[in-house]
């Protein structure tokens, strides 16, 4: 029995074809990003940005949660009840009640010792605060992406670098070979150059691996699928910095977040303290009321109406006041010390990014020079090798060298970019260069 009726050919042929462009728009698609672009995917994506973010918000509310113990509060309540009596002189049995009541009442602090504007202005510096870590998050990730992109860099140099040497070494092998086949050199000389090329390309494979996992970091960094195919558009490269090192640290000690962070710490432990001695002064409060209640629903034939100004002051409390005063003091000395502890620790990462920058500018420069005065020995060595002047074994060691001295000029590059990344990020700036 026929379950399904029999397509068209030309039908079945349309749908092949679909399925195969389906197939092809699934695979993955490289993307080109620069930098900017990535640290902007970054702090897209990145939860810790929305957490921080989310943290921002609650601290606004809180805000208006602390005002609001300043303003009116205006409150109606309705009750019913329905009650047994037992007799009484004038009621010699069990009787049955039922009331119905409707209150309104209105209450507004007008003097709180300083209670209510201290809890509004901690309110206000922890928004503050809030508003900071939101930076420092930012700055955290921007310093993220740019280290991962910087890897990639790194890792994509490396990767031309062992490949480079693989090809260098493959065609000395031919020319061993050659020379070999016509008898001028010795067989050990085949079996060292393709000692050598093994050797290369292990090294090749590692620094292909090291690529593919350099992408996939990076892909994690800002928020897309790891698979995904990324061709990173920028190179390393070595931009002087004008700043001197006492110049970068007044920067950072005027920028960054932690440091604000820590000074407004000190100023929300003052808060608690004005909040604590609040303890010994009298409040002051204005409230009032009115009140219709009857026999019958809903409750509105009675009324009565009362105003209230209360002040309350705190006579005796066992020290408990005097206590809490002291408590909040050691947390205004508590902020001070790790508001000086933060200084101390941002010019200490400042001073470390910038004596790492400089070492490894200085390193540019030294081992620019060792690349070209290699990349001439080699060619050397090969045209002695050639002309049968020299050894296999100099232009073996000449290929060495050369690899070695590219990959410290490659190194020296990636150390210059990525101290200069964690040098604005501990100077508090959202520069990446």
């Amino acid at each position: 029995m026929r379950l399904l009726p029999r397509l068209p050919a030309k039908t079945i042929v349309l749908f092949v074809i679909f399925l195969l462009a389906l197939q092809t728009g699934v695979q993955a698609e490289m993307v080109e990003l620069s930098l900017d672009e990535c640290v902007a995917l970054a702090l897209k994506n990145n939860p810790a940005v929305k957490i921080a973010e989310a943290d921002k918000e609650k601290a606004f509310w809180a805000v208006k949660e602390a005002a609001a113990g300043k303003g009116f509060n205006f409150t109606y309540i309705h009750s019913d009840t329905r009650g047994k009596y037992p007799p009484s002189t004038l009621r010699p049995y069990y009787y049955f009640s039922t009331t119905f009541d409707n209150n309104f009442a209105l209450s507004l602090p007008l003097y709180s010792g300083g209670r209510l504007e201290g809890l509004i202005e901690k309110a206000k510096i922890n928004a503050q605060i809030a508003d900071q870590e939101v930076s420092k998050t930012r700055q955290q990730i921007r310093l993220n992406a740019i280290t991962a992109y910087y890897n990639v860099l790194q890792a994509r140099n490396m990767l031309q670098v062992n490949q480079e040497s693989v090809d260098s070494l493959a065609a000395h092998l031919k020319n061993v070979e050659l020379q070999y086949d016509v008898g001028t050199v010795a067989k050990s000389d085949v079996l060292r150059s393709q000692v050598e090329l093994a050797n290369a390309q292990q090294n090749l494979i590692k620094a292909q691996n090291t690529y593919d996992l350099s992408l996939a970091n990076l892909n994690n960094v800002i928020g897309l699928p790891l698979d995904s195919q990324v061709k990173v558009k920028e190179a390393l490269t070595h931009e002087p910095y004008t700043l001197s090192l006492d110049q970068s640290v007044e920067y950072a000690l005027a920028n960054r977040p932690e440091f604000f962070q820590a000074k407004a710490t000190i100023d929300s432990a003052r808060q608690g303290v004005r909040v604590a001695k609040s303890g010994f002064l009298p409040s002051l409060t204005l409230s009032g009321s009115m009140d219709w209640n009857d026999h019958d629903f809903p409750g509105a034939k009675n009324n009565n109406w009362s105003v209230v100004l209360a002040v309350s002051l705190n006579v005796f409390d066992s020290g408990l006041t005097r206590a809490k005063i002291n408590e909040a003091q050691m947390d205004v000395d508590k902020a001070r010390e790790q508001a000086r502890q933060t200084k101390d620790a941002i010019a200490l990462e400042v001073r470390q990014a910038y004596l790492n920058m400089k070492e490894a500018e200085k390193r540019i420069d030294t081992s620019g020079v060792a690349v070209t005065k290699a990349e001439e020995d080699f060619k050397i060595a090969q045209i002695r090798y050639s002309a049968g002047v020299g050894t296999n074994l100099d232009v073996i060691d000449a290929q060495v060298a050369l690899t070695q001295a590219k990959t410290n000029y490659i190194q020296s590059l990636y150390d210059y970019n990525t101290s200069r990344a964690n040098l604005n990020k501990a100077m508090g700036t959202s520069m990446r260069k």
